[in-house]
């Protein structure tokens, strides 16, 4: 039972520490809930999971060690994929900014933007294949219990920091000028060009 217990926690301290680090979902996370509104967190989060939820039965099966072709290949491509949705997000700030005054919400899909930021994210597949499936692996030592609760714990983590970063946001989007609204967006845009940009050129 304790071991159960440990392996919750562990989770949940470890999604902590992963999420208090700035990132793309964080940045995508902050520009969604200006756009729609607090539930943009949860949903950014579902997302996350999705992806997260297939990394785990691949660990699960085995399939923990790639190449050195595939590490190069996942820089490159998801760091260009980055890149490019940072690009939108610059581009489209001005009008999202503008759509504050006029009460529009935007048609992005805040689940979609989960499953992007973590499907593109090198440094998310790179942490997965090494300290993510030590741990999951460690847990199934125990049993498959274990290792669910370690991700359960992390989903906890994930899912009460976006929900807070979101909320957080989108109050704040009520007091904001279109200006100053306009900079975030363009701030969260600029962060997603250099994450992208550092991975494609790092590689």
């Amino acid at each position: 039972m304790l071991e159960l217990i440990e392996m919750l926690v562990i989770g949940f301290v470890v999604g902590m520490t992963g999420a208090l680090v700035p990132g793309p979902m964080l940045f995508a996370t902050i520009d969604a809930s200006l756009k729609s509104g607090w539930k943009a967190g949860p949903k950014v989060f579902v997302g996350h999971a999705i992806i997260e939820s297939l990394v785990c039965i691949l660990i699960i099966f085995g399939i923990t060690s790639v190449s050195d072709n595939i590490i190069f290949a996942i820089s490159i491509i998801g760091g260009g994929i980055l890149v490019i949705f940072g690009l939108m997000t610059i581009r489209g700030a001005k009008s999202a900014a503008n759509s504050i005054e006029k009460h529009t919400s935007s048609s992005g899909n805040p689940l979609a933007i989960g499953i992007i930021t973590s499907a593109t994210n090198p440094y998310f597949w790179l942490w997965w294949l090494a300290a993510g499936s030590a741990l999951v692996l460690r847990g199934l030592e125990t049993g498959i219990l274990a290792a669910l609760l370690f991700v359960i714990g992390h989903w906890i983590a994930d899912l009460s920091y976006f929900t807070a970063v979101s909320t957080s946001f989108s109050h704040g989007k009520k007091v904001m000028s279109p200006k100053v609204y306009e900079r975030v967006l363009l701030s969260c845009g600029l962060f997603l060009v250099l994450f992208g940009s550092w991975f494609v050129l790092g590689t």
